[in-house]
This record gives C-alpha cells, sequence and structure tokens, in this order.
C-alpha cells in the first residue's frame, strides 16, 4: 500500500469510527475502526515524510513527480 494510499484508507476508517460514534454513542463498535485510521494516518505520515520533496532539474532529492501529485490528490490538491 502507499502513502497516499495509507492516507485515503485512514480518511475512510476515520468516516466509518465517526458515524458508528454518531449511532451507537461512546466507543461502541467505532474503536476499531478508529484505531485502524490511526495506524494507516501514521504510515501515510511516515511515507510522506520520508519523500518530501519532488524531483528538481533531474535530481532526486525526494518523491517522484507521479508519487507527488499522488499525496495533492489524495488530499485534495486541485493542480
Amino acid at each position: 500500500m502507499t502513502g497516499p494510499e495509507h492516507y485515503r484508507e485512514a480518511e475512510r476508517l476515520l468516516a466509518e469510527g465517526l458515524h458508528v460514534l454518531g449511532e451507537d454513542g461512546p466507543l461502541t463498535g467505532a474503536a476499531e475502526p478508529l484505531a485502524a485510521a490511526q495506524v494507516h494516518a501514521t504510515l501515510a505520515l511516515a511515507a510522506a515524510t520520508a519523500m518530501a520533496h519532488p524531483y528538481r532539474s533531474g535530481e532526486r532529492i525526494g518523491m517522484s513527480l507521479e508519487d507527488f501529485r499522488a499525496w495533492d490528490k489524495a488530499c485534495g490538491v486541485e493542480p
């Protein structure tokens, strides 16, 4: 799973957990998706931190332009 995929999965699981909280009240059934969301968010952060900069003038100083664009898309950044 890529960093952007972890990010999107964290968002999905967070929404699921918050939906369960809204229906059932305190933590009934929400703990598992919220914990999984935290794990995916942490993995996404690790990936983004490790590859913080796109290519520049043909020199690799971080992530590829393709990965950089995938992060923009995952985070909802308009091109």
